[in-house]
């Protein structure tokens, strides 16, 4: 379940990164950029106290 919320979490972040770029908003870019790598570490912490 929580790979789920990191995936939509992930998938959440690139869109606001691509809807950034076409508006030309730097700061909403950089929201989803930082979004994207919170997913990501998450879930590695996640996977990493799974073992």
């Amino acid at each position: 379940m929580r790979y789920v919320v990191a995936i939509a979490a992930v998938a959440l972040g690139v869109a606001a990164v691509v809807y950034g770029g076409a508006d030309d908003s730097p700061g909403l870019q950089l929201i989803g950029a930082l979004l994207v790598v919170g997913a990501i570490a998450f879930a590695v912490r996640t996977a990493r106290r799974g073992r």
